[in-house]
């Protein structure tokens, strides 16, 4: 972490000191939840629920409000807009800005930046960023682990000149932007797919034939078990003795295969769930199933592969298209009617081989009909996977520039001069 730096390793005119010495550091304690007036107050109280709000920039939005008199009775205290925060228990490491007044629970180090001549908020936010490793690895604890707020009161940080910080801050707050929009993007791209799976996946919408004619004749309703094998037997040894294995958290909960390894055959031919290429894997377990976990394999060794004994396995039949059915089973139906039929003992409950057999679905008249639905939801797949990889390059792009620009590797120019 920073603090390992020697003085030779800082730029002229930057220093290393405590960041109590250049922010003020302050917390609070959660006012007793007993008194009613002490909260729904019209201030934001940033607590552990809002964790999954923090690493994204400015903090909006906060689970729970508190009250002037919570504030007034407790020594949970009201930080003005601008006040970088860090998660210090659940969600180790995650930091934020407030976007306005708020408070924080005893979950959390806040830290009032002047944005004057000491600390910039956004470049203390982007140092902690940067270091967000090393504040999770100094977290202890069984169970629950936490920081102690001794390793705060020791932490140091580098401090450029204001302006510098100012300018540092700018650059990087560009880059956010263009993440922000790139994720907003995957957002509306995956919203438009499940738009086009409902109109798609039920025959509300028609597309068009090869002949440039929408398609005709009515879909029938099936069992999903007379367009798909479930579970079907395993397939034989191949010659070089070798098969894919993937294992639960080789896919993705956007039912996407992330990898696999190649394993001998006789390794993991017994106790373990058989597929071969173009099936569709579906997780069976809790909550598993509910998050969406499964994938439809491909490019496997010898074309054959075993996972986890928590998959369900679909096998297209003769006449169908095997993308077809995997795409069903990414349907919002599919996962709710699958969680509400779900057997067995908390915690341990399964989708069962029956309610796969027996799911009711729509199928088209044709198998053509039936492949250019899935061709088109296989597009709008393809584009947020590009731009998934598009965004991944630019927070490794992003990283490498606050590994240059946080650490004094790298100067910028302030007022058209150059920082040397």
């Amino acid at each position: 972490m920073a603090r390992n730096l020697s003085p030779e390793q800082i730029p002229p005119g930057w220093t290393y000191q405590l960041l109590d010495k250049v922010t003020e550091r302050c917390s609070g304690h959660t006012p007793s939840k007993s008194i009613p007036e002490y909260w729904n107050g019209g201030i934001k109280w940033i607590s552990l629920a809002d964790t999954f709000r923090l690493d994204n920039g400015y903090v909006y939005e906060t689970d729970k409000e508190i009250s002037h008199e919570g504030i007034k009775n407790s020594s949970a205290q009201l930080h003005p807009a601008g006040t970088v925060v860090l998660s210090r228990d659940a969600g180790i490491g995650k930091s934020g800005v407030m976007a306005e007044p708020m408070a924080v629970s005893q979950h959390f180090i806040a830290w009032k930046c002047d944005n004057q001549e000491k600390m910039n908020s956004w470049f203390l936010y982007n140092w902690l960023q940067l270091y967000k490793a090393e504040f999770e690895r100094q977290a202890v604890g069984s169970t629950i682990k936490t920081i102690g707020l001794p390793f705060f009161k020791k932490l140091k940080v580098v401090v450029p000149p204001y302006e510098e910080q100012r300018k540092i801050a700018k650059i990087l707050f560009t880059w956010d932007k263009t993440i922000s929009t790139t994720e907003r993007l995957i957002d509306n791209s995956k919203q438009q797919k499940k738009a086009l799976m409902q109109q798609l996946l039920t025959g509300k919408k028609r597309l068009l034939d090869d002949s440039g004619k929408p398609f005709e004749g009515e879909w029938t309703q099936v069992h999903l078990e007379e367009a798909c094998f479930v579970n079907p037997k395993k397939p034989p040894k191949p010659d070089d003795g070798l098969a894919s294995f993937v294992p639960m958290d080789a896919v993705s909960e956007d039912t996407k295969l992330i990898k696999y390894e190649v394993k001998l055959y006789d390794e993991v031919s017994k106790g373990f769930t058989s597929f071969v290429n173009q099936d569709c894997l579906v997780a069976k377990i809790t909550p598993c199933f509910e998050n969406g976990k499964g994938a439809f394999v491909d490019n496997l060794h010898n074309g054959i592969g075993f996972g986890s004994t928590e998959f369900h396995v679909l096998r297209s039949r003769e006449g169908n298209c095997a993308k077809f059915i995997y795409y069903i089973t990414q349907t919002r139906e599919f996962r709710v009617r699958g969680e509400m039929n779900m057997q067995g003992s908390a915690g341990q409950k399964r989708v069962t081989t029956d309610y796969l057999k027996l799911f009711n679905v729509n199928i088209p008249p044709t198998l053509l009909e039936q492949q250019k639905v899935a061709s088109v939801l296989d597009n709008a797949d393809k584009e947020i996977e590009l731009l998934e990889r598009q965004l991944t390059d630019l927070k490794q792009e992003k990283k490498a520039l606050m590994q240059q620009l946080l650490t004094g590797k790298r100067r910028v120019k302030i007022d058209d001069k150059e920082v040397v």
